[in-house]
């Protein structure tokens, strides 16, 4: 199979779909490997890398796509890119169609058949190819949020460890999963007074089991979050239901009973956002203000920290991506009940029944496709 892979074009987007060693892993298995001159600068991956790993380095993203029968990436095929996918091609890579109906559409008149990295599932029920991301958004949340607490970005200019005599911060996460954890964690891990609110039981007990009272739980509820939201200087969305709309838990409203300069952080941005104000932004222009309350939303944020996450996502796709390329997506997918979650479009049909649901669009059974 002639994999490609071409430069991300999404506004400060520096991670890439394959690493050198993936493309080395790749060409040994028999496969031709086609990078973009330059596709892996901004995670620190020269031309020379990809050459020395086996990979044919192509001018263009016009030629990747053109030559490719499988193109990986890391974001969602934006509207230049989509005209350039046809039908018979395999797209690997993240896609939040939920939100995002030109997306959907593009790829449904595409024809193509595209495999989405957050819907791909694993034997204990998690999310394989979005753990690294949500471990690593998780991570950036507090440290983005407390640059935006500064006064001079419009916050509270509250310090999340607070000093002697003076008390930190107080930070609710809303959603105990990945990203929710790895928030609480680094939050925690700054001084600040944490609290992590989710609507499982056995989760909130594993948490409070594993980190020890290192933050305080609570169990999520529109009441206890009324009751929260008046004390915090920080509240970290952190809430995903897998392939569909983020559900929006803080409405405008409720921006008026918090203090002025609070910081709301929605790492749920990708598929919507869980803020009824939140719009998705860039690292170039990352905040705005809403009603006197600083919002932080960026749509890539692990894309700060291109190299860290490139490395961490291609782990967790390798193995994926070279079954699709050994065996074909119909065969992998046939075999790999996970992988086949994965699938969201196909010769122009919907095949992830939330996504459908968020847009109205008619889905047909995944599991017909590769019977």
């Amino acid at each position: 199979m002639k994999i490609g892979c071409p430069k991300e074009i999404k506004p400060q987007e520096f991670r890439v779909g394959l690493t050198p060693n993936a493309a080395m892993e790749a060409v040994a298995h028999g496969h031709t490997v086609l990078i973009e001159t330059g596709a892996g600068v901004g995670a620190g991956f020269a031309d020379a890398d990809y050459a020395a790993a086996g990979a044919v380095m192509v001018g263009t993203a016009a030629e990747v796509f053109a030559q490719a029968d499988m193109i990986v990436k890391v974001k969602e095929p934006q509207a230049g890119e989509r005209k350039m996918l046809r039908e018979g091609q395999v797209l690997f890579t993240y896609l939040h169609l939920a939100p995002d109906p030109d997306q959907t559409r593009d790829l449904l008149a595409s024809g193509c058949t595209a495999i989405a990295y957050e819907t791909v599932t694993d034997r204990a029920g998690g999310l394989p190819l979005l753990a690294p991301m949500s471990e690593v958004a998780g991570r950036l949340a507090p440290q983005v949020g407390a640059w935006t607490l500064q006064k001079a970005n419009g916050g509270r200019g509250v310090l999340m460890g607070g000093v002697p005599g003076v008390g930190p911060a107080k930070v609710l996460v809303i959603g105990g999963g990945v990203v929710g954890t790895h928030a609480a964690r680094i939050a925690a891990g700054m001084g600040a007074d944490v609290t992590v609110l989710d609507r499982s039981l056995p989760r909130l007990r594993y948490l409070d089991d594993v980190f020890g009272g290192a933050f305080k739980t609570g169990y999520s509820s529109a009441g206890l979050l009324a009751e929260l939201l008046p004390q915090v200087d920080m509240v970290v969305g952190a809430v995903l239901i897998p392939g569909a709309a983020a559900p929006q838990l803080v409405t405008r409203a409720q921006l008026g009973v918090m203090k002025p300069g609070a910081v709301l952080v929605d790492v749920a941005i990708d598929q919507g956002g869980c803020f009824e104000t939140s719009r998705a932004t860039t690292h170039q222009d990352p905040i705005y203000e809403v009603d006197g309350i600083m919002h932080y939303c960026v749509a890539n944020m692990p894309g700060a920290v291109a190299r860290t996450s490139t490395l961490a996502l291609g782990n967790a796709t390798m193995p994926f991506m070279l079954a699709l390329a050994d065996k074909g997506w119909k065969r992998a997918c046939a075999e790999d009940g996970h992988l086949l979650a994965g699938l969201n479009v196909h010769a122009g049909q919907l095949t992830y029944a939330a996504v459908g649901e968020a847009l109205g669009i008619a889905t047909v059974e995944a599991r017909s496709l590769v019977a």
